[in-house]
């Protein structure tokens, strides 16, 4: 008994995909008589024809992998994709660099720690990638003396 006409006609008027339309396996001799689109929706009023539920997604195991992840598991070497640049870009790391030691910068120079000239030279030596950390900026001035004496 071919079906497909009145299954194409449900899933019009239940306005979904042929493959969600549910015929009644008990009642397929009524579902057969309805030839008109009249006939069918009085057979979806007496539930001869449904419309399925949408599968759906389980998020569980989504929020069991966040949750992992903020306690700072399943982020190893073998959960990674792409290159370290594309996790943290090099930019960005440069920025983390260079505002500090440049905040520590002007924050000598106008206390008057340094003059201005020796602020110019290690502010283009920063510039030149040349400390890796303000820590190690602050060994620099004092291992070259280049701090104002009595301040």
């Amino acid at each position: 008994m071919n079906l497909k006409p009145q299954k194409r006609m449900a899933a019009d008027i239940l306005k979904c995909g042929e493959n969600r339309v549910y015929l009644d396996p008990y009642l397929i001799e009524d579902i057969a008589m309805a030839i008109t689109r009249e006939d069918i929706r009085n057979l979806i009023k007496e539930g001869a024809i449904q419309k399925k539920y949408k599968k759906g997604i389980s998020k569980t195991r989504k929020i069991i992998r966040h949750e992992r992840k903020k306690k700072g598991l399943g982020r190893g070497i073998g959960k990674r994709k792409g290159p370290k640049g594309a996790r943290t870009p090099k930019k960005k790391a440069w920025m983390k660099r260079i505002r500090p030691q440049r905040r520590e910068l002007k924050k000598m120079r106008d206390r008057k720690q340094i003059t201005t000239a020796t602020y110019r030279k290690l502010y283009k030596n920063a510039k030149g990638g040349m400390f890796a950390s303000v820590a190690q900026m602050n060994r620099y001035i004092k291992e070259k003396e280049l701090l104002r004496r009595g301040r």
